[in-house]
């Protein structure tokens, strides 16, 4: 396939991201660009070191985020991992030790299932903890808005798959795996937009440059970290019946040491997640239908999360 090239990649990544689902002869006409100078380099790397992915706001649909860490031993992480990733209501799990040694986990909980959590939780390990994430913005707050619920039928679930899978794939497409017409796929996109469902669109870049990860848990927020450690990609969210959430990634080329002294000074409890190649099948595995499951087939509601 050739060696990678950053600036190709940087210049697909811009060119995406301001028409992430528009054709290339279309973007090519509105930049001014050659078309087939795009569709080499679109060729080169899409769908193999990047992707675009439709963003949701869970909040819409009924889904509460939670982060959990359970404990685990070392010689049951993989037969945990296989079991867990095929609940649909895990969003990704992977190995983490520190504060509790075996799996790190993101969750989307039903607002009504919430009280739950911890029967599923006690499937998989009889010691864990989990807190509620709420977005955060600059100045400590959260999104206000009230919570929805899923009242769409299956085909949209089916459909947020495809999109969050790859929202760039073609309309022909999508419309043979819905059993439904071009036009009927365009409107219900455009319905998922209106309803405020899909807020926008992101490139994301694997190229397993970022295989660690750092997380946080904070009672105490001081926004300085921010820009003290800006050369990282870094998440914060708010644990309401803790503090905040502060998630580093970074790889595992630079010293685990150093990071995990750098980073402890602004957190009170602290682990370390690794992004394994075989806990990354498995989550893709498990996310590239995760809404579809998630969903009852007569579209009435989300199955139990007790289920799986």
């Amino acid at each position: 396939m050739g060696e990678v090239n950053v600036e190709e990649i940087e210049f697909l990544v811009e060119i995406l991201e301001r028409h992430p689902l528009e054709s290339l002869r279309k973007i090519a006409a509105k930049e001014g660009i050659d078309y087939y100078r795009l569709k080499r380099i679109y060729d080169k790397y899409y769908g193999k070191y990047m992707t675009v992915n439709a963003i949701y706001n869970l909040r819409r649909i009924g889904l509460k985020s939670f982060v959990a860490f359970l404990s685990v031993p070392a010689e049951r992480l993989l037969e945990v991992g296989r079991r867990i990733t095929q609940n649909p209501f895990v969003a990704y799990a992977n190995p983490a030790f520190g504060f509790k040694n075996g799996l790190s986990l993101v969750l989307h909980i039903p607002k009504e299932q919430v009280k739950y959590i911890d029967e599923m939780l006690s499937k998989y390990s009889e010691d864990f903890e989990y807190y509620e994430v709420l977005a955060y913005s600059k100045g400590g707050k959260s999104r206000g808005e009230e919570w929805g619920e899923w009242n769409l039928s299956h085909d949209y679930a089916v459909l947020m798959d495809i999109l969050k899978w790859d929202a760039r794939t073609k309309v022909t497409e999508i419309a043979r795996a819905l059993g439904k017409a071009r036009p009927t796929v365009r409107f219900m996109i455009n319905r998922l937009k209106e309803k405020g469902v899909i807020v926008g669109f992101y490139v994301t870049i694997d190229m397993n440059i970022q295989d660690r990860g750092i997380v946080g848990l904070a009672k105490e927020l001081d926004e300085e970290v921010l820009n003290r450690f800006n050369e990282y990609e870094i998440n914060v969210g708010i644990l309401p019946e803790y503090g905040y959430f502060l998630e580093w990634f970074f790889s595992s080329k630079e010293d685990l040491g150093s990071k995990v002294l750098e980073f402890s000074r602004f957190v009170d409890k602290i682990l370390v997640e690794y992004f394994d190649p075989l806990f990354k099948e498995m989550n893709d595995r498990n996310s590239r239908t995760r809404f579809s499951r998630m969903v009852k087939e007569d579209g009435s509601g989300y199955r139990s999360i007790l289920e799986f």
